[in-house]
């Protein structure tokens, strides 16, 4: 009997530990967002609202699409979101659907004029905006951070990425190397200068935008820059190219006559807008255009003679 209500008190003991265990709160979650706002969750969070395409992207290639309840009306990738709630556009997105959806955090970006309102009614907001290839990947690595996961998911990812990537730079022909480049990212003209995520790409390919980094990211060109410029070619999304021929002076730009031109379509635009965790295929797309379209350069040796 002594022996048998030693067995019951030691089961008794376990499985009021197992219980506590069982109890106790997740460890905590802590960020320092773009902001430089530092975050604190209880737990990972399990319903998430994303206001910015490229987090969208960034969470569900972490593989944990199925955490998202809502989504701004941009985010259009993976096609598994397609039956996810709109919420309006990421900088001013509709708040009372936002509410209503009960999220344990929002995703968004520093340049959202939601973050303020959200976090007044409680909402728990993170801030993060990619703008170049060192914030890809530190992106990645803070989202796996705050949803739990081991911090090598997120580098993992963006080995991925860089990897492919230097494949691809490596792909380009010789003949296409060098040549001039004018990226229009949406009328205005807006430009992608040197010193967006689109003109690193550009210069990891071998290209040269006519852009200068001293113009910033993308700014917004007097038309007449490119007439001078004269790029040796033109990457564009098709909302854009209507008319093209039509600005003044451009229909003498030796990319429009000699048709150097590369229209992508919206489904392609919006990856190669986009600094999030497709940068491979928005590669493969900016390769691909300057493979066929790049007018042939002559090739310099080594020595610097051609």
């Amino acid at each position: 009997m002594v022996e048998i209500a030693r067995l019951f008190s030691s089961v008794r003991a376990w499985l009021f530990w197992l219980a506590a265990c069982l109890v106790l709160p997740a460890q905590a979650l802590q960020i320092t967002d773009d902001r430089g706002v530092t975050v604190t969750l209880a737990a990972p969070p399990q319903r998430i609202v994303t206001l910015l395409p490229s987090l969208t992207e960034t969470v569900c290639e972490l593989g944990q699409c199925q955490r998202l309840v809502g989504v701004d009306r941009y985010s259009n990738w993976p096609a598994s979101i397609g039956t996810l709630p709109r919420l309006g556009g990421g900088l001013d997105p509709n708040i009372e659907a936002v509410v209503a959806l009960k999220p344990d955090l929002v995703l968004l970006a520093t340049s959202s004029r939601a973050a303020q309102q959200l976090q007044a009614l409680g909402i728990k907001v993170v801030a993060l905006e990619p703008k170049n290839h060192a914030d890809v990947r530190r992106v990645l690595g803070q989202v796996a951070q705050v949803l739990g996961l081991p911090a090598a998911d997120g580098q993992r990812v963006w080995f991925r990425i860089e990897t492919a990537m230097g494949t691809i730079a490596q792909s380009i022909p010789p003949r296409s190397r060098g040549a001039t480049v004018y990226f229009e990212v949406s009328s205005g003209p807006y430009a992608a200068g040197e010193a967006s995520f689109i003109g690193e790409m550009l210069a990891r390919l071998g290209s040269r935008n006519i852009v200068p980094a001293t113009m910033g990211p993308f700014p917004k060109l007097n038309p007449e820059f490119v007439v001078r410029a004269d790029p040796d070619v033109i990457m564009i999304g098709d909302e854009n190219f209507a008319g093209l021929g039509g600005r003044p002076g451009w229909a003498q730009l030796r990319a429009v006559r000699e048709k150097h031109v590369c229209v992508f379509p919206p489904a392609q635009a919006d990856i190669l807008v986009r600094a999030g965790p497709r940068l491979v295929e928005a590669a493969r797309l900016m390769a691909g255009c300057l493979a066929t379209a790049a007018p042939r350069l002559p090739t310099v040796a080594p020595t610097g003679r051609p």
